[in-house]
């Protein structure tokens, strides 16, 4: 008995780093001092821009979104999901990224899909700057079924300490400026899966008129990065609070930035929620305040600004071709109200 009888191929494994080698290389900066394959990826930052820098690090996966890239059978967006979502999730915190690394875990290690899902990767990485500095290829028969995989990512990233975005900052009459989203980004999937293809009876290939797109298409929508948007008004100090709008929903991320004792008000007329999600509501007989606290709803990023600032930020939002909608006002007593 050998390794491959127990269900692992090292052969397939050393293809899958070499095809995964040339990906990387390409996301290469000069502060990167080791090539793919050694035991630890070093990094030698530049930090002269910098008076007191801070490093942010964030640690996400895609979650069940993997199970759409394999009933559609593409897999070259799932990487870019999880390089945006943790680009957005040290944004929060005024960060810009210095490098990332990844891990992927295989049933059965197919060198062709590794490859789909690292080309992903590094075309995020390579997009916003961020080299893909190294990771980790496992196949797990027995754990995972042949066919399944999984995907998380590991980001580090730096702020000036005195540009960091803590929310401590925010005061009653600031105004949330909601930031569109281009899908379901990564979270929701399970409850969009049972609504849409258990519940309404669809199939990833069934065409929608109102999605204008086929439903597989609809929810291998890429995860947006605000980082170009956003970067400037973190720059200028425009900023009081950042809210990544991921699992958990309105609900479930805006008093994360909170200071105590303050909540908000969400006008949900304010911007008009995309077909997606009311196809998913309706097909699912998912009730409202469910879909607000599982769902982004067509807002994946949300500011806060001091009324002051409003004017500033919107123009440059604008100057960079980002869409934005003045969604509510941040409001003595804690929670999120809806109305």
């Amino acid at each position: 008995m050998d390794y491959r009888d127990a269900g692992v191929d090292i052969d397939r494994a050393d293809d899958a780093k070499e095809r995964i080698k040339g990906l990387a290389r390409g996301t290469f900066n000069p502060s990167v001092l080791t090539q793919i394959g050694s035991f630890g990826g070093m990094f030698k930052p530049d930090f002269g821009r910098y008076r007191d820098p801070v490093l942010v690090a964030s640690a996400d996966g895609v979650g069940t979104k993997i199970r759409i890239a394999c009933l559609v059978g593409r897999h070259d967006t799932v990487g870019y999901d999880l390089v945006a979502h943790c680009v957005d999730d040290i944004l929060v915190q005024g960060a810009t990224p210095l490098f990332f690394m990844d891990y992927v875990a295989f049933g059965r290690l197919d060198p062709a899909r590794v490859e789909a899902v690292v080309r992903g990767v590094a075309r995020a990485c390579a997009e916003f700057g961020c080299p893909l500095l190294g990771g980790e290829t496992a196949e797990m028969p027995g754990t995972y079924a042949p066919d399944d995989y999984d995907l998380a990512g590991f980001i580090v990233g730096v702020v000036d300490r005195e540009r960091a975005i803590t929310g401590e900052g925010i005061r009653p009459g600031d105004v949330l400026v909601g930031l569109p989203s281009a899908g379901l980004h990564t979270n929701g999937y399970s409850l969009a899966r049972k609504a849409l293809l258990e519940a309404g009876g669809l199939r990833v290939d069934t065409e929608v008129a109102e999605l204008g797109t086929t439903v597989g298409d609809a929810l291998l929508a890429p995860h947006r990065s605000y980082l170009a948007a956003l970067e400037p008004l973190v720059e200028r100090g425009l900023l009081r609070g950042l809210v990544h709008i991921t699992g958990g929903g309105f609900p479930g991320n805006i008093p994360r930035v909170l200071p105590a004792g303050l909540g908000v008000r969400i006008r949900t007329s304010a911007w008009t929620v995309p077909p997606l999600f009311r196809l998913i509501e309706k097909l699912g007989a998912v009730p409202e305040a469910e879909m607000y606290r599982t769902f982004n709803m067509g807002i994946g990023m949300i500011a806060i600004v001091a009324p002051a600032d409003l004017h500033a930020v919107e123009h440059s939002l604008e100057r960079r071709g980002e869409a934005s909608h003045v969604i509510g006002q941040v409001v003595e007593g804690e929670g999120v109200r809806l109305e």
